[in-house]
């Protein structure tokens, strides 16, 4: 663990995941970690090594990394995570999740499931409320946050209080791309080859736990706000899921950022401004009285 110049504290723990150890980045402001606070406990309780919890105050987001389900690291998530640990502020979970095609789907959903199953039985040895949780993700990273939604409300162990999902690929049938004369930093063919990658089968590519465009169940997820970029060919896609939210009643906010691409997106001022903003509005604690 160590502090930033920021004041954030940063920590890596490494937790089991579907098939493959994922280390999750955590990233804390000004506060102190259960870790940090075992040895100062011993002089208050008179039981050394006895972890005194932090009070669950922060709300807590599990971020995910883009780079097409075959690319990307914790690194490429450190920007957005940062900020949104700062502005929010959140106990920020960044999820190193497995990468296809070693690990093609439904690995890194299930990662996606370890790691809010962790976060919900230790958010509060780091200062945050499991109670209050929300998912976000940019490119590869948006579809894993989007399916972790329809997870937790499947399985019904874990609430989701919103999702914030940037320039996210959402539909591998790729029959809803901008039309060609859109200036995009990302082309249908790099799209083709992850998503071959990623689902190997052509089944999978009807799942909702890896399209969720294709889902017709979406009544039940959390509000959602959806970042899209106007030099994007798959902001068409990323629109219609917004779309498709609405008519479904999930309370829904969808941006287009004019001169904004694909790649470009997850670090926007702009669009993490509206990212901070939306998360500590449906984030916000419980009114005095009420438990956490």
């Amino acid at each position: 663990m160590f502090r930033t110049d920021d004041g954030l504290r940063i920590e890596e723990v490494s937790i089991e995941g579907h098939v493959a150890p994922v280390t999750l980045r955590l990233y804390r402001p000004d506060g102190k970690s259960a870790a940090s606070t075992t040895a100062e406990s011993s002089a208050a309780t008179g039981q050394p090594g006895v972890v005194v919890p932090l009070e669950a105050h922060l709300p807590a987001v599990l971020y995910f990394h883009g780079g097409g389900f075959c690319r990307g690291s914790l690194d490429d998530g450190d920007a957005a995570a940062r900020y949104l640990a700062l502005n929010v502020p959140a106990l920020v979970v960044s999820v190193g999740y497995s990468l296809a095609p070693e690990h093609p789907f439904p690995a890194a959903p299930e990662d996606a499931w370890c790691a809010a199953l962790w976060l919900q039985r230790n958010a509060r040895r780091y200062g945050a409320s499991p109670r209050r949780l929300a998912v976000a993700g940019h490119d590869s990273g948006g579809n894993i946050a989007a399916a972790l939604t329809m997870i937790a409300r499947d399985r019904g162990e874990i609430s989701i209080s919103a999702q914030a999902l940037l320039a996210p690929l959402l539909d591998p049938s790729m029959t809803r791309l901008a039309d060609g004369g859109t200036p995009s930093d990302i082309e249908a063919n790099e799209c083709a080859r992850c998503y071959r990658a990623y689902l190997p089968h052509a089944t999978q590519r009807l799942h909702p736990y890896a399209a969720p465009l294709e889902s017709r169940r979406l009544a039940g997820l959390p509000p959602t706000l959806i970042a899209s970029a106007e030099h994007d060919l798959l902001h068409v896609e990323a629109e219609k899921y917004a779309a498709e939210l609405i008519a479904a009643g999930v309370p829904t906010q969808v941006t287009r950022h004019r001169s904004a691409s694909h790649y470009g997106l997850a670090a926007l001022p702009a669009a993490l401004r509206d990212v901070a903003t939306f998360l500590t509005r449906r984030l916000a604690p419980p009114a005095t009285g009420s438990t956490q």
